[in-house]
C-alpha cells in the first residue's frame, strides 16, 4: 500500500494546455517588461490562501503589480476583459498582503495588465501592456 502511494506521488502529471499557455504568456510578458526597463521582483507570488500576483515589478520608484492574461486568439474577446470584479478584489488583497510584508512601503504603486495573444512556437505573439489598468477601489484606497 505504501509503495503504491509513493509511486502515485512521484508520478509527474502533465499540465493542461491552458495552464501551459498561461505559463508561456507570463514568460513573454516578463521579457516584454524587461525590454521596457522594468526590474522583475517576483513571479507567481502567492499571498494568502488564494491570492496570486503574476508578476511584481519595479519601474523607477513605482512598484507595479502585473496581471497577465494569455489567449490563443481574440475570437472570444480581448483577454483584458477576463479581469472581473472578483479577480480585482483578489489582486488587491494579495497586493495588500505583499505591501504589509515589505520592510519599507513604496511611495507609489499601481496595477498593470499585460495581454499576450498567440501560441508557443506559432510566430511572434501580440503583447499589449496597459498601465494603471486596474483602478484601486475605495475600500483599499482608505486602507492604504
Amino acid at each position: 500500500m505504501i509503495a503504491w502511494l509513493q509511486r502515485l506521488l512521484r508520478r509527474k502529471k502533465s499540465l493542461p494546455e491552458h495552464l501551459k499557455r498561461g505559463l508561456w504568456g507570463e514568460k513573454v510578458a516578463e521579457d516584454a517588461l524587461k525590454k521596457k526597463g522594468y526590474a522583475i521582483l517576483g513571479r507567481r507570488v502567492r499571498m494568502g490562501k488564494r491570492g496570486e500576483l503574476d508578476l511584481v515589478a519595479k519601474q523607477g520608484e513605482t512598484l507595479v503589480f502585473v496581471e497577465v492574461k494569455t489567449r490563443a486568439g481574440e475570437q472570444f474577446g480581448r483577454p483584458f476583459g477576463a479581469i472581473k470584479s472578483h479577480k480585482k478584489k483578489m489582486l488587491m488583497n494579495a497586493a495588500k498582503c505583499y505591501l504589509l510584508k515589505l520592510k519599507e512601503r513604496p511611495r507609489y504603486f499601481r496595477f498593470d495588465a499585460v495581454e499576450v495573444i498567440g501560441r508557443e512556437g506559432a510566430g511572434e505573439p501580440v503583447v499589449r501592456h496597459i498601465e494603471s489598468a486596474i483602478k484601486i477601489t475605495r475600500k483599499y484606497r482608505i486602507q492604504w
